[in-house]
C-alpha cells in the first residue's frame, strides 16, 4: 500500500513526534511505500494568495477557486502545491496527523488543505463530483490526533463537546467531499499529561491500530 503521511507538529522530540517515529517504522515493516509530508519542517507556506498561479485566469479580480481550476487545468500552480498534489495522486491511503489546538486542526494543515486540496483535483462541484463522486474516490483517508484535554471534557457531555463533532468539519466535510473513505480516528487524550509508564503502551497501541489497516 502507498500511504502519505502528513505531520503537522512544529517538535521533532514531542510525543507527536513519537507518535510519527512509531509510524514509520511500522508502516516500514508492514511492507508499505511511505511518503512524509512534514509540513512545519517543509516551512509549508499556509496561506493562499494570488502567488500560487504562475498563470492567472483573470488579473482583475482574484477569486480562488476560479484561479484553482484554472491552474489545475494548465499545469500553472505553484510547485510546491504540485509536488504536494503529485503526492496525492500516487498514495492509496492519506494519515493526517496533528495536535488539537482551539479544538481544530493547526493553521498550518489548514493551510495545506486550502492550497492542495485545488478544485478540479479533489472535487469537480460544477459536474456534481464531490461526496460519494469526489475526484479522489477509492482513497481512504485516517486523522491521528492527541489533545491537550482528558477525554471527559470532549465527550457528549463535557465542556468542549464531542470530539467527534469538532472532527467531523475535517473526515466530513473536507475528506468525505472529495470522496475519501474515512478510516476511524487515532485519538489520544490529555497526551501532555501522560505518566511516563502510559507513553510506551499508547504507543504500542498506535502500532496495533496501524499493523491492522486493511490493505
Amino acid at each position: 500500500m502507498k500511504v502519505l503521511y502528513i505531520y503537522a507538529h512544529p517538535e521533532p522530540k514531542s510525543f507527536n513526534g513519537a507518535l510519527k517515529d512509531v509510524a514509520m517504522v511500522t508502516l516500514a515493516n508492514m511492507g508499505h511505500d511511505v511518503r512524509v509530508s512534514n509540513l512545519y519542517a517543509m516551512r509549508f507556506k499556509a496561506v493562499l494568495d494570488a502567488q500560487d498561479f504562475r498563470i492567472r485566469a483573470r488579473h482583475d479580480i482574484f477569486n480562488p477557486a476560479m484561479e484553482q481550476i484554472h491552474g489545475m487545468s494548465t499545469g500553472s500552480l505553484a510547485p510546491d502545491i504540485q509536488e504536494e498534489i503529485e503526492k496525492i495522486a500516487w498514495a492509496d491511503l492519506l494519515i493526517f496527523q496533528f495536535p488539537l489546538w482551539w479544538s481544530s486542526m493547526p493553521a498550518i494543515l489548514k493551510g495545506w488543505f486550502d492550497r492542495v486540496f485545488v478544485q478540479g483535483f479533489v472535487v469537480d462541484i460544477a459536474a456534481g463530483k464531490v461526496y460519494q463522486h469526489g475526484l479522489l474516490k477509492g482513497k481512504r483517508g485516517m486523522l491521528v490526533v492527541t489533545c491537550g484535554s482528558p477525554e471527559e471534557m470532549y465527550s457528549p457531555e463535557g465542556v468542549h463537546g464531542d470530539l467527534h463533532r469538532h472532527l467531523s468539519v475535517i473526515e466530513h466535510n473536507i475528506l468525505g467531499f472529495t470522496g475519501i473513505e474515512v478510516l476511524p480516528p487515532f485519538i489520544v487524550f490529555g497526551a501532555p499529561a501522560l505518566p511516563p509508564n502510559r507513553v510506551p503502551r499508547v504507543l504500542k497501541e498506535y502500532e496495533l491500530v496501524l499493523s491492522s489497516l486493511p490493505v
